[in-house]
């Protein structure tokens, strides 16, 4: 059950973001300043960094709208009686900082970048040229009156023979949130086709780990009353067949076994998953990855395929490793395709998408379709 934070929740989720957001830009000029540390004179060191920011650009932006209309909902319990649900207005906050050459099939859309952008490409892990790129971006957001946080930092440096990455990724929409970094060797076929190995390392909470797991029965169902009652909530019975359930706080929150059940109860168990997995340190986990990079452009036809994979993953023999849940190895995988053919001079088709599961938690986007232009 998806629910939306508390304003404490929220409050410190920011937090964490500000935290992570300039965690990674220190990152990023401790990177310079290791890469520039041999220049032995001042303006060889300020033509170095200009090289190396020349053409990053700096944005942020406030975007809204409205979400969803009213809703008037009804109820005859006691009477016909008319309340009506209100959706807060969606808005974003983005901002960043980003430094991506774009490659042949990629223009710019508009003039100012306004934080609504996507470009899939950002998740391949070659770039179009080689050397130093970066994105910071980060994003406070509202969706039909749920509020979340996507974060993507990257650090990237691609040679003809090694590529090193150290990326932060978070998807509110998606829940999912880890540290990565890798070091892979990259063997070239050609100018279009390479693939790469090594090693990556990720941080991230202990993803299988199921709180809920000590609170079943041997006989398959959830002890839930028991789990209510730890929780602070407690039961009033009048002696005549009626209920009445408070909360932790003394408030009436149900006065029917079936409101309860129903309304109160996946909300309390909403609420101690999401606290006992908060009370839980971030897991390291150590990995091969073997991946693959091709790109092929022309005006009318162009493809750009990436893909990685890691097939193993060290057992640590921790508490909380991935292992434990998932009963030995797994195979962790993400790729991407941007597939364009403009046919002739009126018709075009296109493909774009991208693939994630990592410890068996999915997210992707895509996008198919067709253009016809009348002459």
């Amino acid at each position: 059950m998806k629910r939306e934070r508390t304003p404490n929740q929220y409050k410190d989720s920011c937090k964490i973001t500000v935290y992570s957001f300039l965690g990674i830009m220190m990152l990023m000029l401790f990177m310079l300043a290791s890469t520039f540390a041999q220049a032995q004179q001042e303006s060889k060191f300020k033509k170095s960094v200009k090289k190396t920011v020349k053409y990053s650009t700096f944005y942020g932006a406030i975007n809204g709208g409205n979400s969803l209309s009213d809703v008037d909902v009804f109820s005859v319990t006691n009477g016909l009686q008319t309340a009506t649900v209100k959706t807060p207005f969606d808005y974003s906050v983005s901002f960043g900082v980003r430094k991506i050459a774009r490659l042949g099939y990629e223009n710019r859309a508009n003039v100012f970048y306004d934080g609504t952008e996507k470009s899939y490409s950002d998740a391949a892990t070659v770039g179009k040229v080689k050397g130093f790129e970066f994105l910071l971006e980060g994003e406070l957001a509202r969706q039909q009156g749920i509020s979340f946080i996507n974060q993507h930092h990257f650090l990237r440096y691609v040679a003809n023979n090694w590529i090193a990455k150290v990326e932060y990724l978070q998807d509110g929409f998606a829940d999912i949130q880890y540290f990565e970094a890798s070091e892979r060797y990259r063997h070239r076929v050609g100018n279009k086709l390479s693939f790469n190995i090594g090693a990556v390392q990720r941080l991230a909470e202990p993803y299988g780990y199921d709180p809920l797991e000590e609170w079943m029965l041997s006989n398959g169902n959830l002890h839930y009353t028991d789990l209510a009652i730890q929780e602070g909530y407690t039961a009033e019975f009048d002696g005549i067949g009626g209920v009445t359930y408070l909360d932790p706080a003394g408030s009436e929150v149900a006065t029917s076994t079936e409101i309860w059940e129903g309304v109160v109860v996946p909300q309390v168990l909403a609420n101690y998953t999401e606290r006992k997995r908060d009370e839980l340190q971030q897991t390291l986990q150590h990995s091969v990855v073997i991946g693959f990079d091709f790109y092929h452009y022309t005006k009318t036809f162009w493809v750009h395929s990436w893909g990685n994979l890691m097939p193993y993953h060290y057992n640590n023999g921790g508490e909380f490793s991935y292992h434990k849940y998932n009963d030995g190895q797994w195979l962790d995988y993400s790729g991407g395709l941007i597939f364009g053919w403009k046919l002739n001079k009126s018709l075009g088709c296109f493909v774009e998408g991208k693939y994630n599961k990592y410890w068996n938690r999915a997210w992707h986007d895509f996008s198919v379709g067709v253009n016809y232009v009348i002459f």
